[in-house]
């Protein structure tokens, strides 16, 4: 992202892992801000949105994160122009999810009431299958213990958990009893404002299952206030003027009012738990319970009124009711639960959001038409359910999108400028069209005859390289040395996926595979010419030809923008939590996360950690003082990282994920992709030519993004 407007974003573990639907909702969120009631994104946060000139997207067509660690080399520029990266979860076709084509039928010509019961507007029993509501559940009725969010759900929909880093100084409210299908349910929902300190809760409300409002409290925040937010929180400075109720005050009192075996009940509760800083292990979450394809969620306004009747957060009213917001979520659960997955799939709920669009975009065609053809001939369109809502936002306000590409992709929607022939034609296109646009898609592509024929050559060759990096041989040693010696102190440098003995030699060698490449990095630079089980031994990584550039590599990852502030650390003993290293490395300067790998089959943790520190001299000075640490009685070793947290679990999952092929058939494939790998590195590096390029003529305030988005 260039310049003043800011992203944030967690870059470790699991958190670097997105799907395409949480990339959909950066975009989106993005593209309109608030101003089309679009919201922040749930796994990181867009400051000063309004402030942003555009949004670009680079698409490296059939391209995977495989190639970007293939060429890493290659991409000198793409490495450096972007801070933040993340593994993108596989889609069956990310483009069309992107675009949201065949999502959903096409929406009927003739318009129904919100609440019609008309048979059009009834789905077919064959039609009820394929709803992402029967999918997810099934079409029997089941107790509400069958809703309520599992722990993975809670994680990854960033819910505050027990025991995670981020939520360390988060109440938990003990509410332990094991739940059962006459669990009570109780409404929650939090309005807040923006204060020094980010946003914090000003209202709180709670109800029963009744309905009753049991807390309506306006909450003093502790920063100060930035911007009230009235029109969506109907907070005012004068309300808050003689407020003495604070946020640890209503953490006591939702703690003692909640029974051991509530449930709490909202739409998008995981942001009311965060702004309360509170834990609860049991959830029901209405915007994820009315599921929706593409990930995407309904309103909370839009499901009271096609499910219950209602009308809430009116525009008469100033600002949205909290108690009316819990209540309305509260019964939407009890009506999925009373009336089962069946009977709401046959409300058919995205035929009624339909109907609503299409009445709003009838009203705004009558306000728009003295603008000009231009704009009437957008509205003359029906908005299609195929496309995105807020491509469909952009479009009907006359700003199109623009998608320039080799080829057609089908009915997106977007304004297709000049469909092009090469990458070069492309960027030049790019260069005029691009700043005239508030979103853009640019597709790049090395050909098909670059990607698809040398894929299975190319995963094999990335996986033997990876392998290579994350293997040392060491000895020579004496013939009766003790095993367990060595794998003791090699182990002090991270943690070992094999040692086994190399007898082929006049003397016994050992090979040691790490699970990490800071690790084998370490045991190289600090065992080799040490003694360890009485020899003084050499420290080597295999030599091959792909290993000739292995050190080059080695210092660019630790140059890496993503590096930039992050050490390593092993010789942990395991024994000790997250809780523990918290505490020990407290005391290290500027420290701004702990992140502890966890085996991805066991779950428990390894006996290494990441440091993730706000400034980068920080870190070099933590180096220092790590390496003549002892904690519990363990001596720790310290480097810069080397690999960020999405390429130590891509790394992992290489690894595990190999898939036997014939010996012949793969030597071939090795043989053809030799043959052709220099031209693909001089288009790789074209290819990382053309963005920076494209990138630098970008205006200030543009967000870009650069996708690999595979082949499936």
């Amino acid at each position: 992202q260039k310049k003043s407007s800011r992203l944030s974003a967690a870059l470790f573990g699991e958190d670097c892992e997105v799907s395409h639907d949480q990339l959909y909702e950066l975009l989106k969120y993005a593209a309109l801000g608030k101003c089309h009631s679009a919201t922040q994104p749930s796994w990181c946060r867009i400051y000063h949105q309004s402030h942003l000139a555009g949004v670009v997207v680079i698409v490296l067509h059939e391209m995977s994160q495989l190639h970007f660690y293939k060429f890493y080399l290659q991409f000198k520029h793409l490495r450096k122009l972007f801070r933040h990266r993340f593994t993108l979860t596989p889609s069956t076709n990310f483009l069309a999810s992107l675009y949201g084509e065949g999502a959903n039928p096409k929406p009927q010509n003739t318009a129904q009431g919100l609440n019609s019961t008309s048979s059009e507007c009834v789905p077919k029993s064959s039609d009820l299958q394929s709803d992402p509501i029967i999918q997810k559940y099934g079409e029997k009725k089941r107790g509400l213990t069958s809703y309520t969010l599992t722990l993975e759900e809670q994680k990854k929909n960033y819910y505050p958990i027990k025991g995670s880093p981020g939520c360390k100084g988060y109440i938990y409210t003990e509410c332990d009893q094991p739940r059962t299908d006459s669990s009570p349910l109780f409404g929650l929902d939090c309005e807040m404002c923006l204060t020094s300190k980010g946003n914090e809760v000003t209202r709180v409300s709670l109800v029963d299952a009744q309905g009753q409002c049991l807390l309506n409290e306006l909450v003093k925040p502790e920063g100060t206030v930035v911007n009230y937010r009235t029109r969506f929180s109907g907070i005012t400075k004068k309300m808050l003027l003689p407020v003495k109720t604070r946020l640890s005050d209503i953490q006591t009192r939702l703690k003692k009012m909640l029974p051991r075996d509530a449930v709490l009940v909202g739409h998008s509760l995981n942001a009311d738990l965060q702004a309360l800083e509170m834990i609860h292990p049991s959830v029901i979450d209405t915007s994820l319970l009315f599921a929706r394809n593409e990930g995407r969620r309904f309103k909370l306004k839009f499901l009271a009124k096609a499910v219950l009747g209602k009308d809430i957060q009116c525009e008469q009213k100033l600002g949205h009711d909290p108690a009316e917001d819990a209540r309305a979520a509260l019964e939407l659960a009890q009506f999925f639960i009373e009336q089962g997955p069946a009977k709401v799939a046959e409300l058919n709920l995205e035929m009624l959001l339909t109907t609503e669009k299409l009445a709003e975009a009838s009203q705004n065609k009558a306000a728009l038409q003295p603008q000009g053809c231009r704009v009437q001939e957008q509205l003359n369109e029906l908005p299609d359910l195929s496309k995105p809502c807020f491509l469909d936002c952009l479009r009907v306000t006359g700003q199109n999108p623009l998608l320039l590409g080799r080829q057609e992709l089908g009915s997106s929607g977007l304004c297709q400028s000049n469909l092009s022939t090469s990458n070069k034609q492309i960027l030049q296109r790019a260069l005029e069209d691009v700043p005239l646009s508030t979103f853009s898609i640019i597709e790049f592509s090395l050909g098909p005859e670059s990607i698809a024929s040398h894929l299975a050559g190319l995963c094999e060759k990335v996986r033997s390289k990876l392998t290579d990096m994350l293997t040392i041989y060491a000895g020579p040693f004496e013939e009766s040395f003790c095993l367990k010696s060595v794998r003791k102190e090699f182990g002090r440098c991270g943690p070992i996926r094999s040692l086994t003995v190399v007898t082929e030699t006049y003397q016994p060698y050992v090979c040691i595979q790490y699970e990490v490449l800071e690790a084998a990095q370490l045991a190289v630079e600090s065992l080799n010419g040490a003694e360890v089980a009485g020899s003084c031994i050499k420290v080597q990584r295999p030599v091959t030809a792909a290993m000739l550039d292995c050190d080059v590599l080695i210092k660019e990852l630790e140059l890496d923008v993503e590096n930039e502030g992050v050490i390593y650390v092993a010789g942990l003993k395991k024994s000790l939590t997250e809780t523990d290293l918290q505490e020990e490395f407290s005391q290290l300067k500027d420290l701004e996360t702990l992140f502890l790998p966890k085996d991805c089959q066991s779950g428990k943790h390894r006996n290494c950690c990441f440091l993730k520190f706000q400034k980068s001299q920080s870190a070099v000075d933590a180096l220092e003082v790590i390496n003549s640490w002892t904690m519990k009685g363990s001596t720790l070793r310290s480097r810069n990282a080397l690999a960020s947290g999405h390429l130590w679990r891509w790394i992992w999952q290489m690894k595990h994920s190999n898939e036997k092929q014939g010996g012949n058939m793969l030597y071939e494939k090795m043989e053809q992709l030799c043959d052709s790998e220099q031209e693909l590195r001089k288009k790789v590096k074209k290819l990382d030519h053309r963005i920076k390029k494209l990138y630098r003529s970008l205006q200030n305030n543009t967000l870009c993004v650069v996708v690999f988005p595979g082949v499936n």
